[in-house]
């Protein structure tokens, strides 16, 4: 996390709105887009700071279950970064199926590989990993062209809006975690 490159106002809730809605809004979109859900509930969610004790207003972790009309899903992030990891914490997405899972980790593998976007898909057959780090990716192109051109390229209006009502609902309803200290 290298926490002193940053700002006071990271390590303020009031400031940064929570992990859920600071880095999970990302899954939340991903979340709707692979299972084409157009409605989804927020089953539970907790945060918790749990490492970093002198910022009393910071969220180091945060998980979510999460409900579609088309699929299930379990989003985990946080800011926990052992010296062996090569990146800032971990975001992950797993979306559930009746025949098998989707596991998108954004910035590392558990297997070592290195880079992010990393996908895993297992199914009644095997587990098949893709590594996306070189797919081409139009949305932020096609987002500043919907906003220049008033178009629906990069996602609906609707899908906009769902994600960040599930981000924020989410972070409005997450259960406090507290761990004991020795």
């Amino acid at each position: 996390m290298n926490v002193k490159s940053r700002p006071p106002w990271f390590f303020d809730k009031q400031y940064f709105g929570g992990i859920i809605c600071d880095i999970a809004s990302h899954q939340f979109d991903q979340f709707l887009f692979f299972t084409g859900s157009t409605k989804a509930d927020i089953i539970a969610a907790q945060v918790g700071n749990t490492h970093f004790s002198q910022y009393p207003q910071f969220e180091d972790f945060g998980d979510v279950m999460v409900r579609g009309n088309k699929g299930m899903g379990y989003i985990r992030v946080d800011w926990f970064t052992p010296d062996g990891l090569k990146s800032w914490g971990d975001g992950r997405l797993t979306i559930l199926g009746t025949d098998g899972f989707i596991e998108i980790r954004k910035n590392i593998d558990p297997a070592g590989r290195s880079g992010g976007n990393h996908l895993f898909l297992t199914d009644n057959k095997e587990t098949r990993y893709f590594d996306c780090k070189d797919q081409d990716l139009p949305y932020g192109r096609q987002l500043v062209d919907d906003i220049l051109n008033r178009t629906e390229t990069a996602m609906s209006q609707h899908h906009c809006f769902l994600a960040t009502e599930l981000a924020l609902k989410a972070q409005n309803t997450a259960e406090n975690v507290t761990l004991e200290t020795n």
